[in-house]
């Protein structure tokens, strides 16, 4: 059992601000589920915030008692990564970080996993498929969330390698390892916070809605182009009100990415589509609002019709809060629910290839049309069967046994495969299966490789300047030159941009010792400081050399 894992979480941030994507909760759940339950001893973040081992448990775990022992540590800081053996990212881009392995501790260091949570953006998609001319290894892997994804992922590579090998010879398929394990919820929490019926009866009454009325829930971003189109679920749920004689309501709760203006299109929508039903929105933002309608709810409907959405947790929340589910038959959706178990599938239909899609794609890859108008586009001939999702409301609501029946069986279900813990365990196996294929590779496996493309900047572009610095450039203080220039320097906010890069003010007084009245090469000056401490010296001599406190001479001008 692998004992460690690095986690690449830039941000470093553990509290996600309004109208998050779900993208970002997920994530963040899943760093948690690992931290608690995936059996590590030690869970590095690898972060470009400054914060505390003691506040990154409390950001994370709070008070919760066990769990993994947090550090954090850059991610530049390659020779921790590869103590933990194992590398996690939350998205798909792992090309640039395996050249950073390659030139910084070497391919066999350390397996990489990243995490697919859409396949729809084609810029997305190039940096996924980027992973083919990259160091990307056999110890290393793209995990996917649903089968679908995975069968998508494998044709993309399997498409673009067969043009690689068309374009450069050769028959090597070069992809990563690409695992199937779905993201997950926290079952007991969401549970309890449905299973209150003072809450329920409250809520319900503030809707006004008797103990036989039926609630009907969508949770989520209110996004007809990247989400799903309100009006086929408008319709159905009428329909259904309509052929069952009950009193029904549709709550929407979430937020709007475009405000008050798609707030009036939806508005719009429910009055023409939905004229008996009460349409309500309400703020998905508020967590305790968003429980209360856990409590209070009859059936979960999500009608989704967008490449954007894969795996889609709101139906994995709303089986673990006991509801029925009725959902599109798309991606995700039918690897979660099964049909006439947890809920039922509703059929969808796609458009025609060769055809429209096309230029959809073209006019968004060469810029005409943003990504929302092109995923929007398509979701908009992408059509959800409306008297199909009709039926299954009006079934549920005929019936309030087979609603407790598929309620029950959706708790089942996620107790079993999508509860946190049970998926925190497939990533520590995958983690194991990743760490033994490493270990049996041939032991000389590439190190110190730059990336042609994005390698050294210093290097790519050495015939802009004159002449380069090496050991040999002779350095002299220019005549006049003494200390108070340099705190003259420090002192001034345009002369310490980028202070990072170089060594300290302490460290350059050195040098001006060091040089004192003499010429000395490059070399001799790093020499009179530790190994550790010469890379920024290098760039303080740079420095100085900017701001007219030392001259040089090339090698060739002795």
């Amino acid at each position: 059992m692998a004992s460690r894992l690095a986690i690449y979480h830039p941000s470093g941030q553990f509290n996600l601000v309004n109208n998050p994507f779900g993208k970002d909760v997920a994530n963040l759940e899943l760093f948690r589920a690992l931290a608690a339950h995936g059996g590590f001893d030690q869970v590095s973040f690898l972060s470009q915030a400054n914060i505390s081992d003691a506040d990154l448990r409390q950001g994370l775990l709070g008070d919760a008692p066990g769990g993994a022992a947090l550090t954090t540590a850059s991610l530049l800081a390659q020779g921790r990564v590869a103590e933990a053996g194992v590398m996690l990212r939350g998205t798909p881009a792992l090309a640039d970080i395996a050249w950073l392995r390659r030139r910084a501790v070497g391919d066999r260091a350390y397996s990489l996993m990243g995490l697919v949570h859409t396949l729809a953006p084609p810029a997305l998609r190039q940096d996924m498929a980027t992973a083919a001319i990259s160091p990307i290894q056999a110890w290393d892997a793209l995990v996917c969330t649903s089968p679908s994804v995975q069968e998508a992922l494998n044709r993309m590579f399997d498409e673009w390698a067969e043009f690689l090998g068309d374009r450069f010879g050769g028959t090597k398929n070069p992809k990563p390892r690409l695992p199937l394990i779905p993201l997950g919820v926290d079952q007991p929490a969401i549970q309890a916070r449905a299973d209150r019926p003072e809450v329920r009866s409250q809520l319900r009454q503030e809707l006004g809605l008797g103990q036989d009325d039926i609630l009907v829930l969508w949770l989520g971003r209110l996004s007809f182009f990247e989400k799903a189109a309100p009006q086929p679920m408008f319709r159905a749920v009428q329909e259904a009100a309509q052929a069952a004689g009950a009193k029904v309501a549709f709550a929407m709760v979430g937020w709007f990415p475009n405000g008050d203006q798609d707030r009036a299109r939806y508005q719009q929508a429910a009055q023409a589509y939905a004229p008996d039903v009460a349409v309500h929105f309400l703020d998905g933002n508020d967590q305790g609002r968003v429980g209360s309608f856990w409590a209070a709810s009859d059936i979960f409907l999500s009608l989704v019709d967008n490449i954007q959405e894969t795996f889609g947790i709101t139906p994995v929340e709303a089986m673990a809060a006991g509801l029925p589910v009725v959902v599109s038959d798309w991606d995700g959706y039918r690897y979660t629910v099964r049909d006439g178990q947890q809920g039922f599938l509703i059929p969808t239909l796609g458009g025609p290839p060769a055809s429209a899609g096309i230029a959809a794609a073209e006019r968004h890859v060469l810029a005409m049309d943003s990504y929302q108008l092109y995923v929007g586009a398509l979701a908009q001939h992408t059509a959800v069967h409306v008297g199909r999702a009709a039926q299954a409301i009006a079934a549920l609501i005929a019936s309030p046994d087979l609603r407790r029946r598929m309620g029950q069986a959706g708790r089942a279900r996620v107790r079993e495969v999508f509860d946190w813990p049970v998926v925190a365990r497939q990533y520590a196996a995958l983690a194991d299966e990743l760490s033994a294929i490493r270990l049996a590779a041939p032991a000389d496996a590439t190190r110190g490789g730059l990336n042609p493309v994005k390698g050294d900047p210093h290097r790519d572009f050495a015939g802009f300047a004159s002449e380069v610095q090496s050991l040999e450039t002779l350095l002299s203080v220019r005549p006049g030159v003494t200390t108070a220039d340099l705190d003259r320097a420090l002192g001034l906010e345009l002369d310490r941009f980028a202070s990072s890069w170089r060594c300290s003010g302490q460290e350059c007084a050195a040098v001006l010792e060091v040089l004192g009245a003499a010429r000395r090469t490059v070399r001799d000056v790093l020499l009179a400081f530790p190994t550790e401490r010469r890379r920024p010296v290098q760039m303080g001599l740079m420095w100085m050399c900017k701001l007219g406190m030392l001259d040089w001479l090339a090698p060739a001008d002795f």
